[in-house]
């Protein structure tokens, strides 16, 4: 393999809030693409230990986001309703009326969609006055409030600070409108996850999107299995983390959140700011913290990820040991059949790069269905661009074209408009001519 070429590949591919609020925040840049698509989804709930599940429970229910504890159990006590405002984008009633679907007959939650004043309001804005709120995050969610403008008259009060919530009431999520309908997608699934129950994430957790990591995208059958717990008829609001353990047949226990240097290290070298050096030495340091903390679960495989993504360029042989094990620990997890994916898609991107265009064709044709699966739009986009250009090379335009044509669906959904798709469509293509090139 040329290694050098395919790094270049690597690289192309891979550039391609205040505490009142739950946020999701935007993507690293490094972790690629990690959307969906449209349409009805059902993940079946990994097998897990009722002891686990519990566990997981309590530590994504009893802290939030930032690592701040919260004294009490809170959760919505009736039937919740859901109405949209603003301006509305075209795909976003479908969506949302997809996730209630699943919300009513995968957590059992008595909730439904509704017009004018709701338990939950959706209010979509333009990104750029979203960002003057919350500048790091896609989208986030606020107790107490019904818009936005009610949010800005009571920015900073104790009423819409999450951490004193002990019933909820109402709650609003604002999401942008001028972005792909994917995002609005995931912001719709994670930010009405965190309105209806658990505010915290945790790498550890491999198949949830309660987990910073942004690959999975979309609520999954273990998020549905918390949400279901939390609208257990043994828990109610203002319940103490002990009552909830001893309802739940739980111990006290230890409050365990995510570990906060490896955490700091990991946000480090997946961020926007900071030198490459910098960022190549914080991915490092969370791989040897999650190494000498004896982690076998996802927070080990994501090290090793970053490490690989961020190694790419200046050590292509330390880059390529990161991803095989990466992969190796992926493979072991609940869910982690989509992190692998992501995995075939940057070493499918090298491959073609170093002119092995029939490895990528079998890198990509092991990893479409998985994300068929997931219905993750973007990624399926990006892998069937890549397949594409992989047999022009073979000598087979053809099938290339036919395959340019299967991904524009997925590529706009997943990417939006088609200037951006487009540009997708380029980057990739100048990963192939590299190969041309020599």
């Amino acid at each position: 393999m040329r290694l050098p070429m395919m790094i270049v590949a690597l690289c192309v591919i891979s550039a391609c809030a205040p505490p009142a609020q739950v946020s999701k925040n935007r993507p690293p840049v490094e972790v690629g693409v990690g959307f969906g698509a449209p349409g009805a989804l059902r993940l079946a709930a990994a097998p897990v230990a009722g002891g686990s599940l519990v566990r997981d429970f309590m530590d994504l229910t009893f802290a939030m986001e930032s690592g701040r504890g919260l004294e009490v159990f809170s959760r919505f006590e009736g039937p919740v309703t859901v109405a949209m405002a603003g301006d509305v984008p075209a795909s976003a009633p479908r969506d949302l009326g997809v996730l209630i679907g699943r919300l009513q007959t995968e957590a059992g939650i008595d909730i439904r969609q509704a017009s004018g004043a709701a338990t939950i309001t959706v209010e979509f804005a333009t990104r750029a006055e979203l960002r003057r709120l919350a500048p790091t995050a896609a989208c986030f969610v606020v107790p107490n409030v019904g818009s936005l403008a009610d949010y800005r008259r009571k920015r900073g009060q104790d009423v819409v600070d999450w951490a004193l919530v002990t019933r909820r009431e109402r709650a609003a999520i604002f999401i942008p409108s001028d972005t792909s309908p994917q995002e609005i997608r995931d912001c719709l699934h994670e930010e009405l996850a965190q309105a209806l129950g658990p505010l915290n994430d945790l790498y550890r957790l491999a198949d949830s999107v309660f987990n910073d990591d942004n690959f999975h995208s979309v609520l999954t059958g273990f998020d549905m299995e918390i949400l279901r717990l939390t609208y257990s008829p043994a828990l109610s609001s203002g319940m103490s983390r002990d009552e909830v353990a001893a309802r739940l047949g739980a111990g006290p226990g230890a409050r365990a959140g995510n570990p906060v240097d490896w955490t700091r290290a990991i946000e480090t070298s997946l961020g926007r700011n900071g030198s490459v050096a910098a960022r190549r030495a914080a991915a490092e340091q969370a791989l040897d913290i999650a190494l000498a903390s004896g982690w076998r679960d996802s927070r080990l495989g994501f090290s090793y990820f970053a490490v690989g993504r961020l190694m790419a360029g200046s050590n292509p042989t330390r880059a390529l040991e990161a991803f095989d094990r990466a992969g190796a620990v992926y493979a072991g997890l609940p869910g982690g059949d989509l992190h692998l994916a992501h995995i075939d898609m940057q070493m499918a991107a090298m491959a073609l790069a170093g002119g092995l265009a029939e490895e990528a064709v079998r890198l990509t044709d092991r990893a479409i269905p998985v994300v068929e699966r997931h219905q993750n739009a973007a990624l399926q986009a990006t892998l069937l661009l890549i397949k594409a250009e992989a047999l022009e090379a073979l000598g087979n335009p053809g099938a290339a074209a036919a395959l340019r044509m299967d991904s524009a669906g997925p590529a706009r959904y997943g990417f939006g408009p088609d200037k951006v798709v487009q540009a997708r469509m380029r980057d990739i293509a100048a990963v192939a001519d590299r190969a041309d090139n020599g």
